[in-house]
């Protein structure tokens, strides 16, 4: 890998950081989504992330997150008010690449989450998020989890 596509794939899973803190204030202290962009625009991390990104997800996440809700209460074994908030934005995160964002595999969209949740989730909330975003690539992505499953 090149050190310039590294440095992007860094930044990139830095804005995903981002919107994870993002998604979880807005959970928290119920700021809009105008308000946390402005916010977070304003914060040192803000310099070191895929700007263009976290510009795009972001509130593209934030203002459909009722119609994410109703997708991931379809993936879940349990009500989404039980889910731990950070898991919680995890998921939205994943579920709205696993659907919207079809330029990234979604293998790579499940190792962000993943990893995201071992950073920043419970001790075993990473294998959750996994499960869940394993079932949402079946249904989102049928032909490429497909071919992925069938080739290994």
């Amino acid at each position: 890998m090149s050190k310039a596509s590294s440095k992007g794939a860094g930044a990139r899973t830095r804005a995903r950081e981002l919107m994870l803190q993002a998604l979880y204030q807005k959970q928290i202290a119920g700021h809009s989504t105008s308000e946390l962009v402005s916010q977070f625009h304003d914060q040192a991390a803000y310099q070191r992330v895929d700007k263009m990104f976290f510009d795009q997800q972001f509130p593209a996440i934030s203002d459909s997150q009722n119609d994410l809700e109703k997708k991931i209460d379809e993936l879940i074994d349990r009500p989404l008010e039980q889910l731990d908030p950070v898991e919680f934005a995890i998921l939205l995160i994943g579920v709205y690449e696993l659907e919207s964002c079809t330029d990234i595999p979604y293998r790579v969209v499940i190792n962000e989450c993943v990893n995201l949740a071992k950073r920043f989730g419970s001790i075993e909330g990473h294998k959750y998020i996994n499960a869940c975003l394993d079932t949402a690539a079946k249904s989102f992505r049928e032909m490429e989890h497909r071919s992925w499953t069938n080739s290994s």
